[in-house]
C-alpha cells in the first residue's frame, strides 16, 4: 500500500496494535507501523491458499476468480487466538486488536474466546478488542487512526474508546463490475445478475450499521458507478467534509486505473492530499469478484 503521508513514530509504544487480513493493510505498512496481524484463511478446493505463512498476490487471487475459480474463507478460531498471543505475548504489557466485522465474519468472536483464556493465563496483561464493523480499507482505516493516536501517546483505553465511538463514522462506498460476482457471492439473485450483466448495471454497496455489506443502488455503466463513489462521499461526510487532512483510503481488486481515476476525482472535488491506495484482498474479493474499488472515509454516523 502507498502512503501519501507517513505516519510518524515515537520510540516508545504503551500498547501493541494487531489486526487481521480483512484489514487489507500492506506488510509495509504493517511493519513499519509496529502493528501485528492475525490472517484468515482463503480455501480453494479443500486446501488453504492463503493466510498464516501462505501468501497469495491479489494479481494471483483475482486471476483465479476470472477463471472460474470459487475460493472461500475461513476465520480463525479461538485455538489460533491463543497461538498467536503465545507467541507475542513479551512484546507488550497491553495490546489493542481492531477486527474485521462481526457482521461478516466470527473472528471477532473467536478472539474474545481465545483472549479470555490468555488472560487467565497471563493476568498482568492487558487485551481491547474493537470490532471495526467494516472491512478492507475501513478496517484499515480504524488501525490507521490507532496508530496516530498511539503515537499521540494516547492510553490503551483512550484509543479502545475513540475506534469505538467512531466505527460507525467510518464510511465505505463500493462498486463492483460485475452482477455476477455478487451472485456468486451471495449478494443478489442469479436473474437480477442476468439482467444487470447485460444493461451494464454496477452495484454500489455499503456496510451498513451492523457491519454487514447491503447492496443499495444499481448504476448504468462503470464511469458513472466510479463517479457515484465520489458523489457518495459529498451527501454523507457532513461537517467532516472540511477536514481536509482527514485519510482517505481507495483500495482496489486488481483494477489500478480504476482506482487511481478515484483518486484524481476525490482530490479535484474536495482537495484531499491524504489519500493510501492499496488493494482489495480475498476477505472481501471472494464476495465482489475483481475490479471492485472501494473507499473508506470518516463522515456522519450510519444509520
Amino acid at each position: 500500500m502507498t502512503k501519501t503521508n507517513p505516519i510518524e513514530r515515537k520510540k516508545n509504544h504503551m500498547f501493541k496494535i494487531i489486526t487481521d487480513n480483512g484489514s487489507d493493510l500492506s506488510p509495509s505498512f504493517l511493519s513499519e507501523n509496529g502493528v501485528g496481524c492475525m490472517y484468515l484463511s482463503t480455501i480453494l478446493d479443500g486446501k488453504v491458499i492463503a493466510g498464516k505463512d501462505k501468501f497469495l498476490s491479489a494479481e494471483d487471487f483475482y486471476r483465479m476468480l476470472r477463471e472460474g475459480a470459487k475460493p472461500s474463507t475461513s476465520q480463525v478460531n479461538p485455538s489460533d487466538v491463543k497461538e498467536y498471543f503465545e507467541e507475542h505475548i513479551n512484546e507488550a504489557d497491553e495490546f489493542l486488536y481492531v477486527g474485521i466485522s462481526s457482521g461478516l465474519s466470527g473472528t471477532v468472536g473467536s478472539v474474545r474466546a481465545g483472549v479470555e483464556e490468555i488472560l487467565e493465563k497471563y493476568p498482568g496483561k492487558k487485551i481491547e478488542i474493537v470490532d471495526a464493523l467494516t472491512a478492507s480499507c475501513g478496517e484499515g482505516l480504524l488501525v490507521y487512526y490507532a496508530v496516530l493516536l498511539r503515537d499521540q501517546g494516547k492510553t490503551l483505553e483512550e484509543t479502545a474508546y475513540w475506534l469505538r465511538a467512531n466505527a460507525k463514522n467510518v464510511l465505505l462506498a463500493i462498486t463492483v463490475d460485475n452482477l455476477f460476482d455478487l451472485w456468486r457471492g451471495g449478494r443478489v439473485s442469479r436473474t437480477s445478475a442476468l439482467i444487470g450483466t447485460l444493461a451494464s448495471v454496477k452495484p454500489f454497496i455499503i456496510v451498513d450499521n451492523e457491519g454487514k455489506l447491503q447492496v443499495t443502488k444499481k448504476i448504468r455503466g462503470r464511469k458513472k458507478s466510479l463517479e457515484y463513489l465520489v458523489d457518495y462521499m459529498e451527501e454523507h461526510m457532513g461537517s467532516r467534509k472540511e477536514e481536509n487532512r482527514q485519510m482517505i483510503i481507495v483500495n482496489h481488486g486488481n483494477a489500478p486505473a480504476d482506482a487511481e481515476q478515484t483518486v484524481k476525482m476525490i482530490r479535484d472535488r474536495f482537495g484531499f492530499e491524504n489519500i493510501m491506495v492499496g488493494n482489495v484482498g480475498s476477505m472481501i474479493g471472494v464476495h465482489t469478484g475483481p475490479s471492485i474499488v472501494v473507499v473508506a472515509f470518516l463522515g456522519e454516523e450510519r444509520s
